[in-house]
């Protein structure tokens, strides 16, 4: 995948059809199904902030989908949001291909899905060794954050949801800290592990481990 930085505002991607497919994503499903769209988008975002990292995901986005031959050119501009209202400055193109949303990612809908996500801090930790995940366990005994292990492609992933309601910031990296001394942060989007990977204990990962390798 080919990212561009057009200006401070405005970054592009372009991602050939093959390497969506070898993504685990199927062509013609991130058009129609929202959810995997979503997933495909935050890989690449992802893999963005990792070559950028002045340029997050945050505030409204507008979304350009241009259809080529050979794969997908996306062009993502985040907006500026002053006094409730949202200001965008849209590169101008020349091409005349389809354009498409692959998600919507505008502020302002309480509904959206995408919103209420962010409200909770989520990550993907990847063990080289399962071993790695039963130290961590009898060495981590804050039991109630959300966690659950799959395996996927001879890796141990485990996914956490941290809640905001209950720890704070400092707290949140503290805990997220302890739990990277034993595995790392993984940038595989966690419905890609869920969906193609094994499920090893679906809730409290970490307490079921300790207990079953006491």
């Amino acid at each position: 995948m080919d990212i561009e930085r057009v200006n401070d505002t405005t970054i592009k991607f372009f991602i050939t059809y093959t390497d969506i497919e070898d993504r685990g994503f199927d062509r013609d499903e991130i058009w129609y199904n929202r959810e995997r769209g979503e997933e495909l988008f935050f890989e690449m975002m992802n893999e963005a902030n990792d070559r950028d990292d002045e340029f997050e995901l945050d505030g409204p986005l507008w979304i350009q989908v241009h259809a080529l031959d050979k794969g997908l050119e996306i062009v993502v501009t985040r907006g500026q949001v002053s006094d409730g209202s949202v200001k965008l400055e849209i590169p101008v193109t020349d091409k005349e291909t389809g354009e498409a949303n692959l998600v919507d990612l505008m502020s302002g809908n309480e509904d959206d899905e995408l919103d209420n996500s962010n409200d909770h801090l989520e990550i993907v930790i990847g063990f080289r060794d399962f071993e790695d995940v039963i130290s961590l366990s009898h060495n981590f005994f804050i039991d109630d954050l959300y966690n659950e292990l799959y395996h996927f492609e001879g890796t141990y992933y485990l996914h956490v949801l941290f809640n905001d309601e209950r720890y704070n910031e400092d707290e949140q990296d503290d805990m997220l800290s302890q739990m990277l001394e034993y595995g790392y942060e993984s940038d595989l989007s966690i419905y890609r592990v869920k969906e193609y990977g094994k499920e090893i204990v679906k809730e409290n990962a970490l307490p079921v481990i300790r207990k079953s390798f006491s």
